[in-house]
Parts: C-alpha cells; sequence; structure tokens
C-alpha cells in the first residue's frame, strides 16, 4: 500500500508541477480500506469562475499526456475522471466555492501501513483542520 500511496503522490506532484501558472495547494486527508489507499489535494488559490475551462483543460492535457485515458466528465463539466494503465483512478472537480480538489485511489494492493504523504504544500499546512476556502490570490488564476 505504501509503494501505491507514493505512486499517488507522484502522479499529483507531477500534475501540480504541469499547473503554470502555479497554484497552491494542501493535502486533505488521506483514507484506506483493506486493499486501496485514496491521496487528496485542495487547491487554496482563488480560481474564478471564467477560469474554470482553462484549469481543467490544463489537467486535461496534462493527464492525457502522461498516456491516462479519460473516462468521464459531469454534465456541468466541473468534474472529471481517469483511468491509469496500471489501475489508478484519477478524479479532479472544482467544487463548492469553486475550489479545485484532486482525488488519487490505488489499485487493489497487498495492505500494509501507509504513512503521511512527503511531498511538501505549496501553500499554508492545514493538517487535521477543514478545508478552508481558497484565498491565494494569482494574477490568472484569480483575475486580479
Amino acid at each position: 500500500m505504501q509503494e501505491a500511496a507514493q505512486r499517488a503522490d507522484d502522479i499529483l506532484d507531477r500534475t501540480f508541477g504541469a499547473i503554470k501558472p502555479s497554484v497552491q495547494w494542501m493535502h486533505f486527508e488521506t483514507t484506506s480500506d483493506k486493499c486501496t489507499v485514496t491521496r487528496r489535494r485542495s487547491v487554496l488559490t482563488v480560481i474564478t469562475p471564467e477560469r474554470n475551462g482553462d484549469f481543467l483543460g490544463l489537467v486535461d492535457r496534462h493527464w492525457k499526456g502522461q498516456g491516462f485515458e479519460f473516462v468521464a466528465a459531469s454534465r456541468d463539466s466541473l468534474s472529471a475522471f481517469y483511468e491509469t494503465s496500471d489501475g489508478f483512478s484519477l478524479h479532479v472537480i472544482i467544487g463548492g466555492r469553486n475550489q479545485a480538489h484532486f482525488e488519487i485511489t490505488t489499485p487493489c494492493v497487498k495492505e500494509s501501513k501507509v504513512s503521511p504523504s512527503t511531498s511538501k504544500p505549496s501553500g499554508p499546512e492545514y493538517t487535521g483542520q477543514e478545508i478552508p476556502p481558497p484565498s491565494e490570490r494569482s494574477e490568472f488564476w484569480s483575475g486580479s
């Protein structure tokens, strides 16, 4: 499970590395069951509704460029699902408060202890707290 969780972290690290201009993000909870691990991150940068398409399109191009397969999108086009060839499920959503969230779920792997992610958040750390609303400003993403 730890190796799979690290692969999920790597996917997320590469995804955030591909977002230009960069956004600030935080870790959200990691959950696991008998054989899967889910890593989550939330964006702390304000993304205006006018930039939702730009943001999701950038993620779409990056994930497809990595060979990940598009699976489905929500009717409102604010949520999309992808899969990797090795069975990881990827999800990006623009949710309430127009806040972007990412979720990567591993395929079923042998159960073991999973350590917290070692990836350093690019924004303030809110470990153990509720996800704050986006408040970090970007000239591009926030329109100011």
